[in-house]
């Protein structure tokens, strides 16, 4: 607006400038609120009628036309200004809702669970989304802590959905079920019901007891990696692959237990594939035995967090696939 009356007092009332006045108010519905362009709508009508008078244009049809101008885009600006607050306030709620589900769904987990410290980090692949097809979960049970981690096919709300109901039966089964495949076998059942098609989900589900071990059933999952004190890490590959949750149909036989020695320094990631395939620029694969120095934070949330950072930058962008990792220590002291 002051631009405008600089160059129309320069440049004189035969060029016509006047109307453009009018960008003020309009460009104040698009960012502010109604009373700002109210406030704005109403300088820019003092302003239009002052070089109005300047340059005389009252004495023709002119000045009234960019007065009316003025007024017509005001009134406009304050509609669109109305009724995008009233949009605003609309998402506000319909995201803190969506928050509230996100949190119900995919709770955080504790930081300690029976004799175990636990730290865990989300990165979904959709914007402004706080969880899609990848899951976990930890539960402290009489049979000692049981984890599961998982990565449901495909992704969007269908995806959500399928994640809400493995979650929910690994919650219920792991409290009541008296071992890992007891908990397995629900598990299956409630993904079963679920699912149609070619539906699936891979899955790795561990039991972690104060023996100095750690029973694993891995369903077509990446296989976790244990990091030995000394920096060493190892991936708990299973004796055979099982086909993943929801493809029991096709007849081939579940996943046989099988365990890994996991001890006092050592520590225990579990993760999805969003991690283990995220690629750079030239097609590589990222290397994350090679990155388990990356955890030697005493503080595992940190730990996770530096793991986490250079993964983002060996992808160069925003993550293609969700990318979920369950850091599991010994507590100590």
């Amino acid at each position: 607006m002051a631009v405008v009356a600089v160059v129309d007092v320069t440049a004189g009332p035969s060029v016509g400038f006047l109307p453009l006045v009018s960008l003020g108010p309009a460009f104040a519905g698009l960012v502010g609120g109604w009373r700002r362009t109210v406030l704005i709508g109403a300088l820019a009508l003092v302003l239009c009628a002052g070089l109005g008078l300047y340059d005389g244009l009252f004495d023709t049809r002119r000045g009234y036309t960019s007065m009316a101008s003025v007024a017509g885009v005001t009134a406009a600006g304050v509609a669109a200004a109305v009724m995008r607050q009233r949009r605003e306030a609309e998402l506000a709620g319909v995201r803190s809702i969506a928050e509230v589900a996100q949190r119900v769904l995919l709770r955080p987990v504790p930081r300690s669970a029976g004799h175990l410290r636990v730290a865990v980090s989300y990165t979904s692949a959709v914007a402004e989304a706080r969880i899609g097809g990848d899951l976990y979960e930890v539960v402290t049970s009489p049979g000692g802590v049981r984890v599961v981690v998982g990565d449901v096919q495909g992704k969007g709300l269908e995806a959500v959905e399928t994640a809400a109901v493995v979650l929910g039966a690994f919650r219920e089964a792991a409290h009541d079920e008296p071992d890992l495949m007891s908990v397995s076998a629900r598990l299956e059942r409630a993904v079963d019901r679920t699912l149609r098609g070619e539906k699936f989900v891979t899955a790795v589900l561990a039991e972690i007891t104060s023996t100095g071990r750690v029973t694993f059933l891995n369903y077509g999952h990446p296989p976790p990696m244990i990091v030995r004190p000394d920096g060493a890490a190892r991936f708990a590959e299973p004796p055979q692959y099982a086909l993943p949750l929801g493809l029991a149909a096709h007849g081939m036989p579940g996943p046989e237990p099988y365990t890994a020695p996991f001890a006092p320094g050592d520590q225990l990631l579990l993760y999805t594939d969003g991690v283990s395939e995220a690629r750079d620029r030239e097609r590589n694969f990222y290397p994350l035995a090679e990155r388990a120095g990356l955890l030697k934070d005493p503080d595992p949330e940190a730990a996770l967090e530096a793991l986490r950072h250079d993964l983002s930058r060996h992808a160069e962008g925003p993550p293609h696939d969700d990318a979920a990792m369950l850091l599991i220590r010994h507590r100590t002291g």
